[in-house]
């Protein structure tokens, strides 16, 4: 099947002529006649999403995933990590075994479960953020053992400076689980020593964790400078200043990777919703807690894309920074790219950088009307 676009997006390189797709897999690129207009990217890989149109995913059953997974794909993302935020220990169980057989058992046509992103509890009480500090806990290798267990973990955040939390890193590590450091009071000595044990990443970088200060950058300017550390950031016009995100971009370049930290409320409007078990409210585009706290997004990856070209990115780059920066980070070279014979995971954009089209596995996810 032919996608009739102009040109390609190929490793960074526009490449021009059609692409052409067959049982799941990419069958061809640059292909002539191509049409005369259509950019096709490789699909949104989001590494955080709390929830997506009407769905909190850590209450949410099969079919909760599957509306979340339809409505995900209709923004470009082929494959994302659904994300619980601390709970009590004993919620995490059956919501674990949700996610454990949906990546068992995808079915294409939706936004593919990659696995899962524990956001804690193992985070630090002074910066919590939208978390419940009653839920946040000490590093505990073997309740991390239980979770990682009990479902298809892919990613955990933690904060490096607590008790016990380089073991519990070196742990994870050796579980395949990627690490990254985040909702802490690191300070970048701290910082550093997490990422010498094998944390590889940042949890939404600038927000909830301590301060940047001349003499000690903390964890966010240990992230940004330090090579081979991938720096997520919520780049939804909310989250960051403007001069943040250009400034964050230009330091880490290739590492830089957009997350949308997606909740319940993403694609509903105003109102009040679930994040695990807070409350929330939504006014203006911005969810909150009841004290004015941030509490996730509702921002989407293609509207973060074009966000990030409006700040002075080129296409190529903010494209990566949905694409290979999270593929990377998790370690799976057939994420995130377009190549003859890879997964056909492809988002078609307009000259505005629109949505067009959204194939997951080759088969149609979105079109629009």
């Amino acid at each position: 099947m032919r996608l009739g676009v102009r040109a390609a997006l190929v490793d960074g390189a526009l490449v021009q002529g059609d692409v052409e797709v067959a049982e799941g897999r990419i069958a061809g690129l640059g292909l002539k006649p191509a049409a005369t207009s259509g950019l096709a990217v490789p699909g949104f890989v989001d590494l955080q999403v709390n929830g997506f149109a009407g769905v909190d995913f850590l209450s949410a059953d099969a079919d909760g995933y599957r509306r979340a997974g339809e409505a995900l794909a209709a923004t470009g993302v082929t494959a994302y990590l659904p994300t619980f935020i601390s709970s009590p220990v004993e919620a995490y169980g059956e919501a674990l075994a949700v996610v454990a057989e949906l990546a068992r058992s995808h079915t294409d046509g939706r936004s593919r479960v990659l696995g899962l992103h524990l956001e804690g509890p193992f985070l630090s009480p002074s910066w919590p953020g939208a978390h419940d500090p009653a839920h946040l806990l000490e590093p505990d290798l073997a309740l991390a053992g239980r979770l990682c267990g009990g479902g298809p973990v892919r990613m955990m955040t933690l904060a490096p400076e607590l008790p016990g939390a380089l073991e519990l890193i070196e742990h994870l590590c050796s579980l395949g689980v990627v690490v990254s450091c985040g909702h802490s009071d690191a300070d970048a000595d701290a910082a550093n020593a997490g990422f010498d044990r094998g944390a590889r990443a940042i949890t939404h970088v600038h927000n909830a964790h301590r301060r940047w200060q001349p003499r000690d950058p903390g964890l966010a300017g240990v992230a940004i400078t330090r090579p081979g550390v991938t720096v997520p950031a919520i780049v939804d016009g909310v989250h960051l200043a403007p001069e943040t995100v250009k400034a964050t971009f230009l330091a880490a370049g290739g590492r830089f990777c957009l997350v949308s930290d997606a909740v319940q409320a993403t694609g509903l409007g105003d109102g009040a919703y679930r994040l695990g078990d807070r409350t929330i409210h939504v006014v203006d585009g911005a969810a909150r807690l009841a004290d004015g706290t941030l509490a996730g997004s509702v921002a989407t990856m293609d509207q973060a894309v074009r966000n990030l070209v409006e700040l002075g990115a080129t296409v190529s780059e903010a494209v990566s920074a949905a694409t290979r920066a999270p593929a990377v980070l998790l370690g799976d070279p057939g994420l995130g790219r377009l190549v003859e014979g890879g997964p056909a995971d492809v988002a078609v954009l307009d000259e505005e950088l629109r949505l067009v089209r959204t194939l997951v596995r080759a088969v149609e996810a979105f079109a629009r009307e």
